[in-house]
């Protein structure tokens, strides 16, 4: 049992990702999520049960339809597995607790923005506006869960939540403006702040602000890399959201460390109490 338990767990994050890739394809689009079933987008033929089992009924076809032989991108497995492993950890840090429920809808909400935004340029308001209504919503239960939810701290931690939203939007539309007017164009999208709103929900304010530097860490030498190698110009659109994302996950599962670690060594009073 100690084994199949985690087996499921990773099973149903599979799953989950299964359904973000049809997010991740049909949103953008304007098409429905429900209809019609999952098929081909070449030949048009409904996908059977067996084609649609996570990760494996990927590796099953060989990579490519069952019908038209047309090659499946890799990225739909991948998808499929990295939600499962995100639901894994999940579980395994936060184990039976109501806290492993908001941690999957935070993970499945990054995941699909990023992707997305590497695909379109674009973080659609669907996504960034539901997942900073459930950010408030989760908010107050990270602490002790129901059972130590109060109505004073219920409060309190909600007030946080907005902070955190709130200084999210306020700081990356600051950002936006000031890389704009230095670089003469537009440098960052208006979904990136509304991402980093939907990250200050959920993870607080401190939260954002280490996912903001991760994100633009990671950016910097992501970005300032590929444009050295000439992979990229300047001018070059680069989505910021997938950067965000990342950021976001790692302060879900080591932001209190690494904002313990920092205090500690810039403000070791502050870390002790």
């Amino acid at each position: 049992m100690a084994l199949l338990f985690p087996l499921l767990v990773f099973a149903f994050g599979a799953s989950i990702g299964s359904f973000l890739n049809v997010v991740i394809y049909r949103l953008p689009a304007g098409l429905s999520l429900l209809h019609p079933p999952s098929r081909c987008p070449v030949c048009r033929h409904r996908l059977s049960a067996r084609d649609n089992v996570p990760v494996f009924g990927w590796l099953w076809l060989r990579g490519r339809c069952r019908y038209c032989r047309t090659p499946i991108p890799a990225r739909y497995p991948l998808i499929e597995g990295l939600t499962g492993v995100l639901y894994l950890a999940a579980f395994l840090q936060f184990g039976m607790a109501i806290a492993t429920l908001g941690a999957w809808v935070l993970i499945s909400w990054l995941i699909a923005l990023a992707f997305i935004d590497l695909d379109t340029l674009t973080l659609p308001n669907a996504l960034t506006q539901t997942g900073l209504v459930g950010g408030l919503i989760f908010h107050p239960l990270w602490t002790g869960g129901v059972e130590a939810l109060t109505l004073s701290v219920a409060i309190a931690q909600l007030m946080q939540g907005i902070l955190g939203a709130v200084i999210g939007l306020w700081l990356f539309e600051l950002i936006a403006l000031v890389t704009s007017l230095a670089m003469g164009q537009v440098a960052m999208g208006g979904g990136d702040a509304k991402l980093a709103a939907l990250l200050g929900a959920w993870l607080g304010w401190q939260g954002m602000l280490l996912s903001g530097f991760l994100a633009c860490a990671l950016g910097t030498l992501i970005g300032g890399g590929a444009i050295a190698l000439r992979l990229l110009s300047r001018r070059d659109p680069i989505p910021f959201g997938p950067y965000l994302a990342f950021g976001g996950l790692i302060t879900l599962f080591w932001g209190d460390r690494l904002i313990h670690l920092y205090l500690s060594l810039f403000f070791p009073l502050m870390a002790l109490s």
